[in-house]
């Protein structure tokens, strides 16, 4: 099986449009459009019953403690972690495409709906939460559950470039289950596709909004 994406070149810098946060000269950083990016595959086992997308960020940092201060960096050598971006399941058989802002277009403060998919009820697709959920939890102006696709927004002041895999998953059930209050994460999908993977494909990107790192990167 066989990803790709039109919206940025495999290993290659993600374009700020498909961020939660791009880098702004005067508040160091700004919401972004945080669409989802384009997508297609081919090449899918022929006893494909439906998809799985998640997208992860291996490189989150795991200790919160220096993330986003003045004066120091996140070091290279804090243990990294998982951080979801996107859980989308029961994709059907013959899908072969996701478009640009399909499934995201905007940031949405205090989370977004589902895990239903807007705009599409009648489908059998079903998002689950992201690792922001989490993250914004006791945040007065951003907690709730974050549904669906919400994009980079690493720190501004990580020593590391961040990196983004978009992982699809052909697997032989048409359907996945949903736990009893309907909220899918990254580790329970997880659980759930095991024994029902017929095939995987990846595509990968990097992003930051560490100005040093940035230059580099002709961000």
């Amino acid at each position: 099986m066989k990803l790709h994406s039109d919206s940025f070149p495999n290993k290659g810098v993600i374009p700020s449009e498909f961020a939660f946060a791009q880098m702004d000269e005067k508040t160091r950083v700004k919401l972004s459009s945080n669409k989802n990016p384009h997508f297609s595959w081919t090449d899918a086992p022929e006893d494909t019953q439906s998809f799985v997308m998640l997208c992860v960020d291996a490189t989150a940092p795991s200790d919160p403690k220096d993330v986003n201060q003045t004066d120091r960096e996140v070091p290279a050598e804090l243990p990294r972690a998982d951080f979801s971006h996107w859980v989308l399941i029961n994709i059907p058989a013959e899908t072969r495409e996701f478009q640009v802002g399909q499934f995201s277009r905007e940031v949405t403060p205090k989370g977004k709906a589902g895990p239903l998919v807007a705009g599409l009820k009648e489908s059998p697709m079903r998002q689950g939460i992201n690792d922001y959920t989490h993250w914004f939890a006791g945040d007065h102006d951003m907690e709730g559950d974050y549904y669906g696709y919400d994009g980079p927004c690493p720190p501004w002041n990580d020593s590391l470039v961040h990196s983004y895999t978009f992982t699809l998953y052909a697997l032989d059930v048409a359907e996945l289950t949903l736990p009893a209050d309907g909220k899918l994460n990254l580790a329970s999908v997880t659980r759930r596709m095991q024994e029902h993977v017929l095939a995987s494909a990846s595509w990968s990107g990097v992003y930051t909004l560490t100005p040093r790192l940035a230059v580099a990167l002709a961000i």
